[in-house]
């Protein structure tokens, strides 16, 4: 269960980087409203969705918190600033050296001690990822790589935090509310620069109301059981799932490269994933019976 609802939030977080290029790329829509649309929409869909859901209550524990919404909105308008600013190559390295530092440095200090083979799964996967966005990388804007690396830092700290939820639909609802307020303070701020066509707000409703509305509950399912360091590595998958995205959707040639970065990375991911799985295995085996 925790593989089917791992696979369905990284190919949701792929769709929403997809969304994303086709909005902001043409300038359909500025990244200001274009992530207070999906902000909102989100809220949206899950709270009306929280309300017929039937999850345990726990008293000691808040449903949301303001310290994860604030995370979840750096993310989401790190994200969305720095994409027209940063060539998406090395847009995603930054994001996801970012992700994987916060995330695999959370764990740590939370007492994981990832095993050697889930170090170098990491390594080949993000070399994996180098290669498949080193051509043609230029020196970055500073002010969009600042805005990207606080954005793969909020996702991280977001994830992190999910793994204590034990009602992600009600805790995604609530930080997607909270989330509401940051968004519209930025929507008075940047008003002299917004602006939206018809498809642009389309793609950030969808956006908002089904690839990070119920993306990120089933991410917040996932995260049950995932360590933070394996809920790191297998999210390297998604600039594979983009351009696979970009590819089946949006017309992208296919390229030798993109096969060769996209064998690296599954397989780094699946060597630090069954690293794991042995790990677990020997741990039952050890087990005294009865």
């Amino acid at each position: 269960m925790i593989l089917v609802l791992t696979v369905v939030a990284l190919i949701a977080f792929a769709a929403n980087s997809l969304f994303c290029r086709m909005a902001l790329a043409p300038d359909l829509i500025d990244p200001v409203g274009f992530t207070a649309i999906r902000l909102a929409s989100g809220a949206a869909v899950l709270v009306p969705l929280s309300a017929f859901v039937a999850e345990p209550r726990r008293k000691e524990k808040p449903a949301a918190s303001w310290s994860s919404s604030l995370a979840l909105f750096v993310y989401a308008i790190g994200f969305s600033l720095a994409y027209v600013s940063l060539e998406t190559g090395v847009g995603a390295l930054i994001l996801f050296g970012a992700v994987q530092a916060t995330m695999i440095g959370g764990g740590l200090l939370s007492g994981e001690r990832p095993q050697l083979g889930e170090w170098l799964g990491l390594l080949v996967a993000m070399g994996g990822l180098v290669y498949l966005v080193l051509p043609g990388m230029a020196a970055p804007d500073p002010v969009g790589v600042a805005l990207m690396l606080a954005s793969g830092i909020g996702w991280g700290i977001y994830s992190v935090r999910g793994k204590e939820s034990v009602t992600p639909v009600a805790t995604t609802a609530g930080n997607f509310v909270r989330a509401v307020p940051l968004a519209l303070l930025g929507v008075a701020i940047a008003w002299a620069s917004l602006h939206a066509e018809r498809r642009g707000v389309g793609l950030a409703l969808v956006s908002g109301a089904v690839t990070s509305g119920l993306g990120y509950v089933l991410w917040y399912m996932a995260l049950r059981g995932l360590t933070a360091t394996r809920a790191a590595i297998v999210q390297l998958v998604v600039p594979v799932l983009a351009a696979a995205g970009g590819i089946a959707f949006l017309a992208e040639e296919p390229t030798m490269r993109l096969g060769v970065s996209t064998a690296l990375i599954l397989g780094g991911v699946a060597g630090a994933i069954l690293t794991q799985r042995r790990k677990q295995l020997r741990s039952e085996a050890s087990e005294p019976l009865g």
